[in-house]
């Protein structure tokens, strides 16, 4: 019997019931062509690969991530709880020392949803990742996370939640979002006031290949964790960056993702993205499964790739040599950073499309600036479903001022005329809804 090197867990949910329509991409065929491989390579009986199964998460884990206006319950299905909740299944195995590393073969995927929630977009409702990290910082007290979204769009929610959180280093590894959507992650996009250079976004031109992702792999992004030093690394593992994607633009193989993930070593993977269900996801999938257990992923293949794969043009290597040479100067060196008093408020506004449910949302945050925590945190919302909410965070390990200001905050929105006004008490662990 073959035995792994390195213990692994998986977790398979394909969401039978929800599909945001029957022919779209996003649909339950993209993990049931993956279980048709893994039965038949034999996976699950290798010793040392163990399958768990999924439980839902409840809408307190959901509380401790999102703002859901009006509520969870408006805007979630019970498929998008047992998706998050698988993450959280795979967190369990890991970090009770069942397994070493663990992936969550789960859908619907989360890494398009933001801090705010008024419905889908980017096919995301609830950002999966975010509810297990979480998770995993209310139940074992892990502080210093990495997450290294390498699906082929910006994880724009994913970055927005932990937009101002220094704990958290958010890299994503992305097709240009000046060709793709949302149309964001470029590199000035670097952390909000307090967590300035926690957010590395790193743009890839259209037809980048293997040799690309790799040289960004290995010059940028392991020299960046290094530095972090998580006490955990997290793949959000989006597979459209392959060549067979539908709806992408990029050149990258099977083998690629594995070679990938042997060398980023994540403790936990979670699937994302990745839209071509017969001729990518299942090859892709099993080169991911393969490494993170320590096997051998040279046989991973797709049985076109001969036919259509096409090595990266010399003018794309090019530009990306010069992108890294730029983001190593921006984030491998010590710069000095803009001094901020602390108590100093800064704001920003944001305009947010909810493309799949056509819904138009604009936002003012306000941050308060701390040299003691992530900072207190409030989002006033108005939307074209003619919701006026605010939301206020205190987020996790608050200072004794940014909880103060924080009550502050909650009383006067209260005497104010909004629709309805949120209270996120991470200190607590509580979340009031007035």
């Amino acid at each position: 019997m073959i035995k792994a090197p390195r213990r692994t867990g998986l977790v398979f949910f394909p969401a039978f019931d929800w599909a945001i329509s029957p022919t779209h991409p996003e649909r339950e065929e993209r993990l049931l062509y993956t279980q048709d491989q893994i039965m038949e390579e034999g996976i699950l009986d290798i010793d040392g690969i163990e399958e768990y199964r999924v439980r839902p998460a409840t809408f307190e884990d959901i509380r401790r991530v999102h703002f859901c206006i009006p509520n969870e319950e408006a805007v979630t299905t019970k498929s998008h709880l047992i998706s998050a909740g698988g993450c959280m299944v795979a967190a369990d195995a890991v970090l009770t020392g069942e397994v070493e590393s663990a992936f969550a073969l789960v859908r619907p995927p989360g890494h398009h949803a933001r801090t705010v929630v008024l419905g889908n977009r980017g096919f995301c409702n609830i950002n999966i990742e975010a509810v297990m990290i979480e998770y995993i910082r209310e139940k074992y007290g892990i502080n210093r996370i990495a997450i290294v979204d390498t699906d082929c769009h910006h994880g724009d929610g994913t970055q927005d939640i932990y937009w101002h959180d220094p704990d958290t280093l958010f890299i994503s590894i992305h097709q240009d979002g000046s060709t793709l959507y949302p149309g964001s992650g470029f590199p000035d996009e670097d952390g909000g006031p307090n967590a300035r250079g926690s957010t590395v976004n790193i743009p890839l031109p259209p037809r980048t290949g293997e040799k690309g992702f790799l040289f960004v792999l290995d010059e940028l992004v392991m020299p960046i964790l290094d530095k972090f030093k998580p006490e955990l690394i997290i793949n959000s593992a989006g597979q459209d960056n392959h060549f067979n994607d539908p709806i992408t633009n990029m050149n990258f193989s099977a083998r690629g993702y594995a070679a990938l993930t042997s060398r980023l070593r994540p403790d936990l993977a979670v699937l994302e993205g990745g839209y071509a269900v017969e001729n990518a996801l299942p090859y892709v999938n099993l080169g991911i499964i393969l490494a993170m257990a320590g096997l051998d992923t040279s046989f991973v293949k797709e049985p076109n790739y001969d036919r259509d794969y096409q090595e990266q043009p010399e003018t794309i290597t090019r530009y990306i040599e010069d992108l890294v040479r730029d983001l190593k100067d921006r984030f491998l060196k010590d710069h000095k950073m803009p001094y901020l008093k602390s108590g100093q408020i800064i704001s920003r506004t944001k305009e947010i499309y909810y493309d799949t449910d056509g819904i138009q949302e604009s936002q003012n945050e306000r941050i308060r600036s701390c040299h003691d925590c992530a900072g207190l945190l409030s989002i006033e919302s108005r939307s074209s479903l003619g919701l006026h909410t605010m939301a206020i965070r205190i987020p996790i390990r608050a200072c004794d001022a940014c909880q103060k200001m924080g009550s502050l905050w909650y009383s006067k929105a209260l005497k104010n005329s909004f629709d309805y006004v949120y209270l996120q008490n991470r200190v607590q662990n509580t979340y009031e809804v007035f």
